[in-house]
């Protein structure tokens, strides 16, 4: 049996630490990446804004430290699995005959950040410098929103002081032999309505009760939900990103079968288009709840409001000259969307940092959050070497 490549074993034993929601281990994951820092030759800090949530910086300081640097940022955390319905242990790292490694964070996103370590160490034994400073954020709780982690980092001192020109952070695969580029995020809205009304027992037909305003309010949000699922199936030139999607995700109230609930709630997960109005949006949300009766509120369990994005039009942005062109030298075909859910990358937007979200991964099926996510040892190479490529490209430009 051929030996396994260092990078390979580097990736799989990333994976093999717990850092799963709701309880991860970013201890084990801090001592860890310590050692990564180590090997890189790189500055290590540990911030924690949060108490017991750490976000780990690595830093290279370039030739020319006063230029804005450049941020390589990947989140440390991995959503729940369900072990009954993978092939093999979820944190086991299993590499099968294929070379396939299958692991929750395979795909997001422990492969990007050991991607960036990997590329950055190889850079380094050739004797490489950079112009500018390069940063290396490992984020915890981007799997629950990001508010504890890179939310309340950029708000700080010590981030400020980074001076970021320009971030990178996590995309996700493409089954093609094509590469998927993200220059923005749909805006995540997660709306709660309450729907209060007459209680009484279930053997009568009350007025003003609980449940005819739930209907209603269902109705309006799934109408509009189907007008959006239309307007994307009529239009093949549009993506995901390109629409609103309404999801509802949460049912709340009831005592039992035989009486009337005074009050009946209904949760839902809207994602924005960039190229939507909000205030336009939040009127029809109101509108929705007048019509399902008197006394129907909502409230905002989340509510961002950045739609900005990242230019990624030739000739109009250095950064993406930079990177495009890189990818290019790669051979690697890039196509741009926006991110249909949420990442990182929107906290730096927030600030007009250009950020693009990219992970090297073609010729693999998106499994973020799925079952049995995997990643082929391959495909995890490739992505090194088009790193290589690109970090001296970002790191270098002189603007």
């Amino acid at each position: 049996m051929a030996q396994e490549h260092p990078s390979v074993t580097n990736f799989r034993n990333y994976i093999r630490i717990k850092t799963v929601q709701p309880n991860p281990d970013y201890a084990s994951c801090t001592k860890y990446l310590q050692g990564q820092a180590e090997e890189l030759g790189a500055e290590f800090q540990v911030i924690e804004c949060i108490p017991g949530k750490p976000i780990v910086l690595m830093t290279i300081p370039g030739k020319d430290p006063s230029l804005p640097s450049i941020l390589l940022n990947s989140h440390t955390d991995v959503v729940p699995v369900f072990p009954e319905h993978w092939k093999y242990e979820p944190f086991s790292a299993h590499k099968d005959e294929n070379g396939d490694i299958y692991g929750r964070g395979t795909q997001d996103m422990k492969c990007v950040g050991i991607q960036y370590l990997e590329a950055l160490k190889r850079l380094r034994k050739t004797g490489a410098k950079f112009l500018r400073t390069i940063h290396l954020s490992f984020v915890p709780e981007e799997e629950v929103g990001g508010a504890d982690g890179m939310g309340e980092f950029v708000k700080t001192p010590v981030f400020k002081k980074l001076n970021v020109g320009f971030g990178l952070d996590e995309g996700y695969a493409n089954p093609t032999e094509k590469f998927t580029i993200f220059y923005g995020e749909r805006t995540p809205w997660w709306i709660f309505v309450r729907c209060p009304g007459q209680p009484g027992h279930g053997s009568q037909f009350l007025p003003n009760n609980s449940g005819e305003k739930l209907r209603k309010v269902i109705n309006s949000f799934m109408a509009y939900r189907e007008e959006q699922k239309k307007l994307l199936s009529a239009n093949k030139s549009l993506r995901l990103g390109d629409v609103t999607t309404v999801n509802l995700t949460m049912l709340q109230g009831g005592v039992q079968f035989n009486v009337v609930p005074s009050e009946l709630s209904v949760g839902f997960d809207v994602r924005i288009a960039p190229t939507a109005n909000l205030k336009e949006f939040e009127e029809m949300v109101k509108k929705w709840c007048r019509e399902a009766g008197d006394g129907v509120t909502y409230e905002f369990r989340q509510k961002a409001m950045c739609q900005n994005t990242t230019c990624v039009e030739d000739g109009k942005s250095p950064w993406w000259d930079a990177f495009s062109a890189a990818c290019k030298q790669e051979d690697v075909e890039l196509v741009k969307e926006i991110f249909p859910a949420s990442t990182d990358s929107k906290y730096l937007r927030e600030l007009n940092i250009p950020a693009l979200g990219f992970s090297p991964m073609n010729k693999t099926p998106i499994l973020l959050h799925d079952h049995n996510e995997y990643l082929n040892e391959n495909i995890f190479l490739r992505g090194i070497e088009i790193y290589m490529t690109i970090l001296p490209a970002v790191a270098n430009l002189k603007i």
